[in-house]
């Protein structure tokens, strides 16, 4: 008995405390999940589902095999279960001899009901959606939703690609565009432990802090085209549709206008939201409307492996929920300083900058820490959801592989990501895949229209285009 008893307390003592963000994101006013969706270029033989979940998926980190649970103290834990693999695999079953047209809609009804269902407690937070019927995309779908309580979307992009191999030679490394996330966490630090380098910097972080707190507790956004206000919103049916620019034609882009890859994306996003809200009410414009833009706050200059993330001690590295927000106002769309749109990428991208040289984002995850320390995650919960609520939009990219990938043998004609369960009416996502930005627009069902709102995306990237480079882009494939 005795016995017994140690190697209990040993098992609690291997159990692992659920992060702040894991306890916000799985609370009584938030239920926040992701939808990895891989577009299949052949018909899905699902076959090979239980041992690529039990020998390649579970092994990848602890938390796909454990429960939030509370200890006697009321800390939330990750606790160990054995995993029913059953209980997480769906195969739905659709109408037979239907077109790829309308099996698309189907597959576009499914998803959002999905992306309405909050995880049963029961049961670790993931599950799998193999949908083997054509689409307009692809010739099956299949949908990975697992809940941010368990990482944030670089962790689960790092466990995603874990399960995927390069389509051309499963024995060459996928590869990565070159690139490096700066902190403005760990810079922060230092400054914070000398005199302000610029009086600029102590301005804007103080306006900012400032700005920040009044939007997330009594401050909102104009209700407008992309915000419907409703207290519900986050209860309400959701459409998911995407879109795709070259990555080629984005970096001409860069090129000829002397900005970042991501001036360019938030410049396209930002004018076509504008675009949309004006042709449905020419008022929106001009209205007060805010964009919470996600950062990553590891400093990295690539995807870490599963092994690296779990045992690395360098917080840079680690897997979990490593991200802030940014308020960005949405840039007005006044005739007389936008004729040119290129001025409007120019004020996104002179705003963001504003927001990236200010210690804001740092001291608000100080006063979450503190709000969490003596209020509770449930009162911090709530301050989040209030700042997500406030605002008209949220958006949030990664990188993806450079070439093809496949998973147990089924090559992947597109991959996109969408995250669930805001309570917003409108929720962007973006990620690069061979050669491609795909762009994953997330709308409340009834209130926005989603296919204009994506021609009014399409219409700003041409009219970027044009005026950046001089000439038509080619169509958009």
């Amino acid at each position: 008995m005795e016995y017994l008893k140690q190697r209990e307390e040993e098992e609690l003592e291997l159990d692992e405390p659920v992060s702040p963000t894991g306890q916000y994101f799985n609370s009584s006013v938030l239920s926040i999940s992701i939808l990895c969706i891989l577009e299949s270029e052949v018909p899905i033989d699902d076959s090979l589902t239980m041992p690529l979940l039990k020998d390649v998926f579970l092994p990848i980190n602890p938390r796909f095999s454990s429960l939030m649970v509370e200890d006697k103290n009321g800390v939330k834990q990750w606790k160990r279960v054995e995993v029913k693999l059953k209980d997480h695999i769906n195969i739905p079953i659709f109408p037979a001899g239907l077109s790829p047209e309308s099996y698309h809609g189907y597959f576009d009804d499914y998803l959002s009901e999905i992306a309405m269902k909050e995880f049963p407690q029961s049961r670790p937070l993931w599950e799998i959606h193999i949908i083997k019927y054509p689409t307009s995309n692809s010739a099956g779908n299949l949908v990975f939703r697992l809940h941010h309580a368990m990482g944030d979307g670089f962790s689960l992009m790092g466990a995603l690609l874990s399960c995927l191999q390069r389509a051309d030679n499963p024995n060459l490394p996928i590869t990565f565009p070159s690139f490096r996330v700066s902190s403005n966490l760990d810079s922060a630090k230092s400054i914070m432990k000398a005199v302000p380098r610029a009086l600029s910097t102590a301005f804007n972080t103080v306006s900012d802090l400032g700005w920040g707190i009044l939007k997330s507790t009594v401050v909102e956004d104009d209700r407008t085209p992309i915000r419907s206000g409703d207290p519900g919103v986050r209860f309400r049916p959701i459409s998911i549709a995407t879109i795709s620019f070259s990555l080629d034609n984005i970096k001409k882009m860069k090129a000829a206008l002397g900005v970042t890859i991501n001036d360019v994306v938030t410049g396209i996003i930002f004018f076509g939201t504008r675009l949309y809200m004006q042709s449905m009410d020419h008022a929106s414009r001009n209205a007060n409307s805010t964009a919470l833009v996600l950062l990553n706050t590891r400093v990295i200059s690539g995807y870490k492996s599963l092994k690296e993330m779990r045992k690395s001690d360098h917080v840079s590295s680690q897997w979990g929920n490593q991200f802030a927000f940014l308020h960005v106002s949405l840039p007005e769309l006044v005739d007389d300083k936008f004729t040119d749109p290129l001025d409007f990428v120019a004020k996104a991208q002179q705003i963001i900058q504003r927001k990236r040289n200010s210690l804001a984002v740092y001291l608000t995850g100080r006063l979450l820490e503190t709000l969490r320390k003596y209020r509770g995650p449930e009162v911090t919960a709530k301050y989040i959801h209030t700042t997500l609520k406030n605002s008209s939009m949220t958006i949030s990219n990664m990188i993806g592989p450079v070439e093809q990938v496949a998973l147990a043998n089924h090559p992947c004609r597109g991959m996109y990501f969408m995250v669930v369960g805001p309570p917003q009416s409108l929720t962007i996502t973006m990620v690069s895949y061979m050669g491609k930005l795909q762009i994953a627009v997330g709308t409340e069902k009834g209130f926005i229209d989603p296919r204009k709102f994506n021609a009014c995306i399409e219409d700003a990237f041409h009219r970027l285009f044009e005026a950046a480079l001089g000439t038509p882009p080619p169509p958009i494939s």
